[in-house]
């Protein structure tokens, strides 16, 4: 059987599928993503996929595999990328690495969170260019963690978004992207939080109204923004979000640590090889 690989992967997974002796092996040799023409001529023929969240897996690339593709492994938590409705219709499994990555977005999570209520990305800056001149009573202050509380939609209990924007000094958003939670943190939601809220989103950028959040900040409506997501990504260099001091931008590197990044692949090798041998997945997305 064969399967096409969409980009370079770690080194654990990659080894993980060629000493299994199942398939052989065609890989997009490189860490940028792969062209669109590449991907449907790479595709083609092909029983199995392992592809990245960048790579659009939709009716024309299912078309271009052809009849023989019966597994997808993508190495992400997410699968907003597959047409999923299109691929359940085909009769093709799909394998993925929810929980793996979750210790590892939680830290980001709340290394982004200090980041972004202690100013520290603009405190570096001004230390850099010369704007630190002498110890201010009020300069560069922020707000801390201690005796606040931090409101995360996408942990536990649902709680009503009004009242969790109401009553929480930081918001944390982790949830999935769906249907209910595309574009749900808007300007209602912005203006239900108070003006010392510092809000954060290390979930799917598309969860948020960004024109809604860049209003909610220039206007002072909340404290601070801290993202390591956004629609689109990467976010062009001119975005309005990018010109505000009270907004902090991370290139989505939630799970980027060489113990998760390994992990993940590692699932995603499994995964596709049980797919391919017609056995249990490790990690099945059950359409």
């Amino acid at each position: 059987m064969q399967v096409f690989v969409t980009r370079r992967i770690p080194r654990e997974g990659l080894a993980a599928l060629s000493q299994a002796g199942v398939c052989s092996i065609q890989q997009w040799e490189s860490d940028e993503p792969i062209p669109r023409s590449e991907l449907l001529a790479g595709v083609a023929g092909k029983h199995g996929l392992l592809c990245l969240l960048s790579d659009r897996i939709d009716k024309e690339v299912l078309d271009a595999a052809g009849s023989n593709l019966k597994i997808i492994s993508t190495l992400s938590a997410g699968f907003d990328h597959l047409a999923l409705e299109e691929i359940k219709k085909r009769g093709i499994r799909v394998g993925y690495t929810p929980d793996i990555l979750t210790d590892a977005t939680a830290e980001l999570s709340v290394a982004l969170l200090l980041a972004t209520c202690r100013r520290l990305p603009e405190s570096v800056e001004e230390v850099k260019n010369g704007g630190w001149t002498t110890w201010k009573p009020l300069w560069m202050c922020g707000y801390g963690l201690s005796n606040s509380s931090v409101g995360i939609i996408g942990l536990g209990r649902i709680v009503p978004l009004a009242k969790l924007a109401e009553e929480s000094d930081f918001v944390v958003v982790t949830c999935s992207l769906t249907p209910d939670t595309k574009g749900m943190c808007n300007k209602d939601f912005f203006s239900r939080m108070k003006k010392t809220s510092v809000f954060i989103n290390t979930s799917r950028g598309a969860v948020v109204n960004q024109e809604d959040l860049y209003q909610a900040l220039v206007s002072g409506q909340i404290a601070a923004a801290g993202l390591d997501v956004a629609t689109p990504e990467p976010l062009p260099t001119d975005h309005p979000l990018l010109s505000l001091k009270n907004c902090v931008i991370l290139p989505h590197i939630g799970s980027a640590t060489y113990a998760t990044r390994s992990a993940m692949s590692v699932l995603s090798a499994n995964n596709l090889l049980a797919g391919l041998k017609g056995e249990s997945m490790p990690s099945e997305l059950q359409l």
